[in-house]
C-alpha cells in the first residue's frame, strides 16, 4: 500500500514538474497585411534639415485617418538597392503623435520594432506625427549624410507609413526646409518654393523613397542631354567651390554616358533623370540606385585630379545601368509591396552581376573608362575570384543571401567566407555569356541584343515588372538558341576551383601576372591608401601598415598573420610599402625568407614568411591566333 502511494505521489510529482515548465508566449498580432488599395487622403510631409550644428533633420507629418480604432504606422526597414533590412530605425527619436491637440499613446511592437501603434479616437480625421532622424556625427555610428557644405536626404529616414496599404497607393505632399541659400537636386516636381522652404507636387510613397534629394551651398547642374526626348541633370555638390571646375571634355564623356545607353537599351525607363554627384570626403560615401535617379559620392578631386581618378569613373555608368536593371526589370522574389515585407535576393546576380558587367563596358564605350583601365578592370575581377578559395564550399548562388548575412560588416577572411560576390563574380559569369553569343553567332549578336530584349521595353515607363529565372532563360534563347538553363546553374552552382574564365579565353585574352600593377590597380592603390599583395604573400596592407586582407591558405595565412596585426618593419626596417616590394623581390633567391615584426595587440611579433615567388599582380595577355572580342565588345556603340 505505501509503495503504491509512494508510486502515485511520484507520477503527481513529474507530472506537476511537467506542467510548471516554461510555455512560449503568445506572439502579438501580425501587423496589418498590405493591400493595394488607395490610402483615404494625402499624407503631408515637412522635413527641415537646417540645423546643421547639430546634424538632426526634424519630422513632421499630417497623416489623414479614415476612423477610429487600431491603426498602425511603420518606419522603412527592407530598402530597395540595400536588398536588406537596414532602416535606420535606432536614429529615430522623440516620437510624438497627436490628434486634435492631444497627444495620442503609442506602443513599439516588440516582435517588429519598426511598427508603431496606436488607437485613433472618435472624431479624429488626422495625426500629427512629428521625431528627429539623429544622423550621424562621426563614421563609426554609420553613413554621415549632413555636413555644413551639404546633405543627402533620404525620405525613407524621415517618415513614417501608415500599415495595410501598398507604398505605391499612398500619396504624400513632400515639403524640405535647406539651409539658408543652398540649392539641390532631386527627381521630383517642383510645387511652390517660397525662400529655403520647398514642396513638390504629391507622388506616391513608393516614389517618393525613390527620389532622394542632394543639396549644399556649393552646387552646380548640367544638362546632360540638351534638347533629348527626357531630361537628364548631373547635379553636383561638393566640400568647396572650385571642385565643381569640370571641364568641357570631362562633361562630354558623362553625355557620352547617356548616348552610349540610350544605343544599348533602345529606351529610357524614365520621365527625367538626375545623377546626384557629391564630391567630398566630409559626407559618406554612396552608390544607390533609383528609377529616375542615383545617389553617387566620389572623391572631392573626381574632376580637378582628372588623371587619377579613373577608379572612381566607374560609378555612375553602374547606377545608371540600374534604371533598367533592378528598378524597371527586376526580380520577382526581390520586389515587395512596402518597406516591411522582406526581400529575397535569389536574382542578384542579374540585378548586380549583369549590371556590373555593363557599368563597365559603358564607361568604357563613353570613354568615362580607357580600354586599358576596363581591361584592367576584367584582369583585377579574375584574379580576385581565381584566388577566392571559398568557392570550394560556397557556391555563387549562396553569396546573394549575403545582404542579409552580413549586411556588409568587415570579414576577417573574405577570400574563404566570400561575401557579395554575386556583384564581379556575376560579371565574369555575363562576359562568358557575351562571347558565347558571339562565337555561336559570328560575331553578329551579343549581350547587348539580350539587354535590349529584356530591359529596353517600354519607353518612358518606370513601373517596375518582374522577372524570375526561365524569363531570363527565355530571353537569352530569344537571341541564340543554346542551353542557358544548363549553362547558368552550372556556374551559379559550381565548386570547383579558380574562377569561370571561360569568358576571357572564348575572347581572345588569359589571365596572367607581372611584377608590377596594371594602371588601374596601381591608380587604386594610390587613390584608396592601399597596397595589395594578395597574389604573392596573401596580404593587403593600408597606409601605415594595418593588415586589412589575409588570403586564406596563402603564405602569411600560414605565418600566423590575420586582419587587424599592423606591419611595423620589413627586414629589420620601418614598414613602407616600397621597402615590403623590395623585400618580397629580394626574397626570390630563396636564400632568407622574408621577415616582418608585426604588431597584435600589446604584442610584438617576428614572423618569417617563407615565399620565393616575387611579386605578382594581374594583367591581360592576348592569345594568339584568336578573336579579340573584348576590344569589339568596349568599342561605342554607333547609331
Amino acid at each position: 500500500m505505501f509503495r503504491c502511494c509512494l508510486a502515485i505521489a511520484s507520477v503527481l510529482f513529474f507530472a506537476g514538474a511537467a506542467v510548471a515548465q516554461p510555455q512560449p508566449s503568445p506572439l502579438p498580432e501580425p501587423r496589418p497585411a498590405p493591400r493595394d488599395a488607395p490610402y483615404p487622403g494625402l499624407i503631408k510631409l515637412t522635413v527641415d534639415s537646417t540645423d546643421l550644428d547639430h546634424r538632426i533633420f526634424k519630422i513632421r507629418e499630417t497623416i489623414p485617418v479614415a476612423g477610429p480604432g487600431p491603426m498602425t504606422l511603420l518606419y522603412p526597414q527592407w530598402l530597395p538597392g540595400n536588398h536588406a533590412p537596414r532602416g535606420p530605425i535606432e536614429k529615430l527619436a522623440g516620437l510624438t503623435i497627436s490628434a486634435n491637440g492631444e497627444k495620442l499613446a503609442w506602443v513599439r511592437d516588440t516582435v517588429d520594432v519598426y511598427a508603431f501603434h496606436l488607437d485613433v479616437p472618435a472624431g479624429v480625421k488626422e495625426l500629427q506625427v512629428e521625431f528627429q532622424f539623429l544622423s550621424p556625427t562621426t563614421g563609426d555610428q554609420g553613413r554621415i549624410v549632413m555636413t555644413r557644405e551639404m546633405l543627402n536626404l533620404q525620405w525613407n529616414f524621415a517618415a513614417l507609413y501608415p500599415a495595410g496599404y501598398f507604398t505605391r497607393q499612398i500619396m504624400v505632399e513632400p515639403t524640405v526646409i535647406l539651409p539658408e541659400g543652398w540649392k539641390f537636386g532631386v527627381a521630383l516636381d517642383p510645387a511652390q518654393s517660397e525662400g529655403d522652404r520647398h514642396t513638390f507636387k504629391p507622388v506616391s510613397f513608393e516614389t517618393l523613397v525613390d527620389s532622394p534629394m542632394f543639396a549644399g551651398r556649393y552646387y552646380r547642374q548640367v544638362d546632360l542631354d540638351p534638347g533629348g526626348r527626357s531630361p537628364v541633370k548631373l547635379n553636383i555638390v561638393a566640400d568647396r567651390e572650385d571642385l565643381l571646375d569640370a571641364s568641357d571634355e570631362q562633361i562630354e564623356k558623362h553625355r557620352n554616358l547617356v548616348t552610349q545607353a540610350d544605343r544599348l537599351f533602345g529606351t529610357r525607363q524614365y520621365d527625367r533623370y538626375d545623377f546626384l554627384l557629391s564630391l567630398t570626403d566630409r559626407m559618406g560615401g554612396i552608390g544607390l540606385e533609383h528609377h529616375r535617379s542615383s545617389e553617387n559620392g566620389v572623391e572631392p578631386e573626381y574632376f580637378t585630379n582628372w588623371s587619377r581618378m579613373a577608379p572612381e569613373r566607374g560609378l555612375l555608368p553602374h547606377e545608371y545601368t540600374h534604371s533598367w536593371n533592378g528598378k524597371f526589370r527586376r526580380g520577382a522574389d526581390l520586389w515587395t509591396p512596402d518597406y516591411s515585407t522582406p526581400m529575397r535576393d535569389s536574382l542578384l546576380w542579374v540585378y548586380e552581376g549583369q549590371t556590373q558587367f555593363w557599368g563597365y563596358v559603358l564607361g568604357a564605350r563613353s570613354g568615362l573608362l580607357s580600354r586599358q583601365d576596363a581591361m584592367d578592370v576584367f584582369a583585377n575581377t579574375a584574379a580576385a575570384y581565381d584566388a577566392r578559395v571559398g568557392r570550394e564550399w560556397r557556391d555563387l548562388q549562396d553569396t546573394t543571401n549575403d545582404p542579409i548575412i552580413a549586411a556588409r560588416r568587415p570579414k576577417p577572411f573574405v577570400s574563404w567566407q566570400r561575401s557579395e560576390d554575386y556583384y564581379s563574380e556575376g560579371l565574369l559569369v555575363w562576359l562568358d555569356a557575351d562571347s558565347l553569343i558571339r562565337e555561336r553567332t559570328g560575331g553578329k549578336k551579343s549581350l547587348d541584343d539580350f539587354a535590349r530584349r529584356f530591359f529596353g521595353r517600354k519607353d518612358g515607363s518606370y513601373e517596375s515588372e518582374t522577372y524570375d529565372f526561365d524569363d531570363v532563360v527565355e530571353a537569352l534563347n530569344a537571341v541564340t538558341p543554346y542551353d542557358w538553363a544548363g549553362f547558368l546553374k552550372a556556374r551559379l552552382t559550381d565548386h570547383a576551383k579558380g574562377a569561370p574564365l571561360d569568358g576571357l579565353t572564348r575572347s581572345g585574352w588569359k589571365l596572367t601576372y607581372a611584377e608590377t600593377p596594371n594602371a588601374f590597380q596601381k591608380a587604386g592603390e594610390a587613390l584608396y591608401k592601399r597596397h595589395d599583395f594578395t597574389y604573392s604573400v596573401g596580404l593587403t596592407i593600408k597606409a601605415g601598415g594595418g593588415i586589412s586582407g589575409v588570403q586564406w591558405e596563402g603564405p602569411a595565412f600560414k605565418s600566423g598573420l590575420v586582419v587587424g596585426m599592423t606591419v611595423v618593419a620589413v627586414n629589420g626596417e620601418s614598414y613602407s610599402a616600397e621597402r615590403m616590394r623590395d623585400a618580397i623581390t629580394g626574397a626570390k633567391d630563396g636564400k632568407a625568407p622574408l621577415q616582418l615584426i608585426v604588431k597584435d595587440g600589446e604584442r610584438y611579433v617576428v614572423v618569417d614568411i617563407p615565399w620565393t615567388g616575387g611579386l605578382r599582380y594581374p594583367h591581360l595577355e592576348r592569345i594568339e591566333g584568336t578573336p579579340d572580342r573584348l576590344s569589339v565588345l568596349f568599342a561605342p556603340l554607333k547609331r
